[in-house]
C-alpha cells in the first residue's frame, strides 16, 4: 500500500525535540501523573496500591467499564456499547477507514485538516473529493459546494471540529445541515473531534455522534485532557453497522488498550470538569496573548480561532513556509509548523495552548525573525 508522507508528523519528528520555544505543540499544556491526582483530588495511593496488585493481562478487551462510562459523559446519547476504544485518535481514524472504506468509495473531506482524513482513504483506493475551507468563509464548509460533491453513493463525509489548523468551529445548526446532506445519500459522517470542548465560551459543543444517526465521533485523551502519553482514544457512534465492522476489524490490529492507560483515563474523566476548567482557562488566556500579538504584526493576518488550540497565520513575506519555518528555527529557536503541511502556502500553524511563558517567548522570537527579514528585504510579497 502506498501512502503520501505525513507532512505535519514528519516535520514534528524532525524538529520538535531541539526547539527552544515549542509553539507548534497542539495539546493543552501536558500534565504529569502527580498533577492529574492533584487536579482531580483522587487518592493516588489507593489507586496505585489497587493497580499494582493487578495481574497485567490484556485487561478488558473492549475497554475498561470505568473508562467507557467516563467517555459517555462527553456525549448526550452515547452508551458504553456505542464505543470502540483505540490507540489514540490517530488509531481511531485509521481504524475507521480500515474498517469501512473500500476501493472506489466516494469520500468527501475538508482541507485544511489533519492529513489522515484524506491520505488514508486515498491510499485504500477511495475516490476522495476535497472541499477547500476558505478564510473568507472563516474556514467553515460551503454547503452548496458540499452538496455538489456528495453525490448518490457517497460512502463518507470527513470533518474536523474544531478544525486543525484554523480553529474554526461548526455550530449545531451547521452540523445539522451537513447531516441532512449526508442523510440524503445515506453517508456516514466521520468527525475528528479531538479538540472538542476547548471553546472560548461555556456553551456545550455538540458532537456529530449525538446529532446524526450515522455520525461517528473520534476523540482521545490527548488534546482536551492533556494526557497524550496515555495514547488512548475512541470511536463513538450509534450506527450498528459501523460498530460491527469496527469491532470485527479490531481483532486484527488492536486487541485491547493498555490497562494502566485506561485506569488513569478513568480517573481523569471521573473528574473531567476540573481538567476542562484548567484547560479552558489556558486556551482562553493564551488566545488573548496571541490575538494581541497578531494585531501588532504588520506582516501577519489570521482568522481568529473560535475553539481548539491552533491558529493558522498567513504572512506576506516572499518566502515559502518550509523555508520560513526552518530558517526561523535555526535563527531563533522558535518552532512552528509550515502551512504547506496543510496545503496552505505562505502561512504557519501555531499551537497556543502551551504555558504562557513559552508562548510569549516564542512569539517574541517570531517577531525577531520577522524584523530581521524586514531589515534585509525592502519590498514584501504582494
Amino acid at each position: 500500500m502506498k501512502i503520501r508522507p505525513f507532512a505535519v508528523e514528519e516535520w514534528m519528528n524532525a524538529y520538535e525535540t531541539g526547539a527552544a520555544y515549542n509553539i507548534a505543540e497542539t495539546c493543552v499544556s501536558s500534565i504529569s501523573v502527580d498533577e492529574l491526582f492533584a487536579l482531580t483530588g483522587a487518592n493516588k495511593r489507593e489507586f496505585l496500591d489497587a493497580f499494582c496488585a493487578r495481574r497485567l493481562t490484556y485487561g478488558d478487551i473492549q475497554g475498561a467499564p470505568a473508562f467507557k462510562r467516563g467517555v459517555c459523559k462527553l456525549y448526550r446519547t452515547i452508551a458504553p456499547e456505542d464505543l470502540v476504544t483505540t490507540h489514540g485518535a490517530a488509531g481511531a481514524n485509521h481504524h475507521l477507514f480500515y474498517s469501512l472504506i473500500e476501493p472506489g468509495d466516494r469520500v468527501v473531506t475538508v482541507m485544511p485538516t489533519y492529513q489522515q482524513l484524506y491520505s488514508i482513504p486515498e491510499s485504500y483506493g477511495a475516490d476522495v473529493k476535497i472541499m477547500r475551507l476558505k478564510p473568507e468563509n472563516r474556514y467553515l464548509p460551503d454547503l452548496e459546494e458540499l452538496k455538489g460533491l456528495v453525490v448518490p453513493g457517497t460512502k463518507m463525509i470527513c470533518l474536523n471540529n474544531p478544525n486543525n489548523p484554523s480553529g474554526a468551529l461548526m455550530n449545531t445548526e451547521l452540523l445539522e445541515q451537513i447531516a441532512a446532506i449526508a442523510r440524503s445519500v445515506g453517508a456516514w459522517i466521520v468527525c475528528d473531534e479531538v479538540y472538542r470542548h476547548l471553546t472560548q465560551t461555556d456553551e456545550w459543543q455538540e458532537s456529530i455522534a449525538d446529532l446524526y444517526e450515522k455520525g461517528i465521533s473520534v476523540s482521545s485523551m490527548s488534546k482536551t485532557f492533556s494526557l497524550a502519553g496515555l495514547r488512548l482514544g475512541w470511536i463513538a457512534t450509534r450506527d450498528r453497522s459501523a460498530l460491527k465492522a469496527c469491532l470485527s476489524h479490531r481483532d486484527y490490529n488492536l486487541i485491547s488498550c493498555g490497562m494502566f492507560d485506561e485506569a488513569l483515563a478513568a480517573v481523569a474523566l471521573a473528574h473531567g470538569d476540573a481538567l476542562l476548567a484548567r484547560n479552558r482557562a489556558i486556551v482562553r488566556a493564551n488566545l488573548a496573548i496571541l490575538d494581541e500579538w497578531v494585531a501588532g504584526q504588520p506582516h501577519v493576518r489570521y482568522v481568529k480561532p473560535v475553539a481548539g488550540t491552533t491558529a493558522l497565520l498567513h504572512y506576506d513575506l516572499d518566502m515559502p513556509s518550509y523555508e520560513f519555518c526552518e530558517k526561523m528555527y535555526r535563527q531563533t529557536g522558535a518552532f512552528v509548523t509550515p502551512g504547506d503541511c496543510f496545503a496552505e502556502p505562505y502561512s504557519l500553524r501555531i499551537g497556543y495552548a502551551c504555558d504562557a511563558a513559552t508562548l510569549k517567548a516564542g512569539l517574541a522570537a517570531v517577531s525577531e525573525f520577522l524584523a530581521s527579514y524586514e531589515e534585509s528585504h525592502s519590498t514584501p510579497r504582494s
